[in-house]
């Protein structure tokens, strides 16, 4: 780790722990080797931060654009993140995305591309489907719960709320199943399993 991203990461993970007193269900299934497209539900700005505390080393995950403004660009580009633009989206951010992942890198992913607003799971965007076909990588779908009670969309103020991640068997898309993979009928029937797998958690 550089030395940002090691200091970001012990300070939340510290206070994961000791103040939202973060619980771990499913550790087992954690893969911390190789390519691995990290799939998750998408609660809170506290999101990123608590989910790389799961990982001895660094990852990347993607940031709305509109974060990287001339006092964050520094800090948020050397915590790995990736900028997105919701507003108008290209291919940009996919082809980091894939290219990390080729790479052997781990990458975070939220498929419902936004924070959810009344705590219920929304539905997968095509792209996460489109990003699990082109990089051929392990997919580990995980659930978070309690990040929207500790900041919600919309306030400014952290709440103290116990956090719970729950980390479920990696999915492994098949030779067969990459290759048959050729438009967006196919990433959208893949993004569904993925969350599919994550509201299972």
């Amino acid at each position: 780790m550089t030395w940002i991203y090691w200091f970001g990461w012990m300070t939340f993970r510290a206070l994961a722990r000791s103040i939202f007193g973060l619980r771990i269900q499913g550790a087992e299934h954690l893969v911390t080797e190789g390519a691995v497209l990290v799939a998750a539900n998408h609660q809170s700005f506290l999101d990123p931060p608590l989910i790389s505390t799961l990982y001895p080393n660094e990852m990347s995950f993607l940031a709305r654009k509109t974060l990287f403004n001339r006092a964050s660009r520094w800090l948020y580009t050397r915590w790995n993140a990736i900028p997105v633009d919701q507003e108008h989206p290209d291919m940009a951010s996919l082809k980091t995305i894939i290219r990390k992942l080729k790479a052997g890198q781990r990458v975070l992913v939220f498929p419902e591309g936004s924070r959810t607003e009344d705590g219920q799971l929304g539905d997968a965007a095509p792209g996460i489907g489109l990003i699990a076909v082109k990089s051929g990588a392990l997919i580990q779908p995980v659930r978070i719960s309690g990040a929207r009670e500790a900041w919600p969309r919309g306030s400014r103020r952290i709440r103290f709320a116990r956090l719970t991640v729950h980390i479920g068997p990696a999915i492994r898309l098949t030779p067969e199943e990459l290759q048959a993979a050729r438009g967006k009928d196919d990433y959208e029937r893949i993004a569904k399993r993925i969350m599919a797998a994550i509201a299972a958690l």
